[in-house]
């Protein structure tokens, strides 16, 4: 996976007033977990905020990314687990990461990239790819950037499944009945299947 790095400082208003005000200054609150716990068992969090513009090559990209988080001199691996945007406008609300532990597998979605020349193609089908990205659960540096998924043996009619696909390193989290790709059947491959068969 590609690093961003991203730079923070801490916030010390949580209040809904100050949110407000730190939007207005193109700021953008953040949240980032971690697996440590307080004396009442909670997750801890640490509030922080980043500014709008560091956040675009983050956000609008079908990248991953480790994302090298250093807020107020604190250094941390991290990765994003959700985007909160505006529903009307094209603002980031907020953002929530995960701090990573190298030891412990996290989950992410994968973009999917499929390879090669589906034989249903060939005979007149069409290539449907339903599922751009992948959920799958793995140390860190195991993730790739992207799955290849080789398709040159799907015939007409066939579909992938996620549970078809298989991956050393890595455990998939999708549901394993889920259809990844499929080739339907469309009316010139049914008129070549009729003068075959004529």
């Amino acid at each position: 996976m590609k690093t961003f790095e991203l730079k923070g400082t801490l916030r010390k208003d949580l209040g809904k007033k100050a949110t407000r005000e730190m939007r207005k200054q193109n700021l953008v609150p953040c949240v980032i977990y971690g697996s440590d716990k307080d004396e009442n068992g909670n997750v801890t969090a640490t509030h922080f905020q980043v500014t709008a513009p560091s956040l675009r090559k983050l956000i609008y990209t079908p990248d991953i990314h480790v994302v090298a988080l250093d807020i107020d001199g604190q250094t941390c691996n991290a990765i994003m687990k959700e985007v909160q945007f505006h529903p009307v406008q094209e603002q980031i609300l907020h953002i929530d990461f995960l701090k990573i532990d190298e030891e412990k597998p996290i989950v992410m979605e994968v973009p999917v990239v499929l390879e090669g020349l589906a034989p249903g193609v060939q005979a007149g089908g069409k290539l449907h790819q339903q599922m751009r990205k992948l959920k799958l659960k793995a140390i860190y540096t195991a993730i790739p950037e992207r799955l290849v998924i080789n398709i040159s043996t799907l015939g007409l009619g066939k579909s992938i499944k996620v549970g078809d696909l298989h991956y050393e390193g890595l455990e998939m989290v999708s549901p394993k009945q889920a259809v990844v790709c499929s080739v339907k059947t469309t009316r010139a491959a049914m008129a070549n299947a009729t003068e075959a068969a004529e």
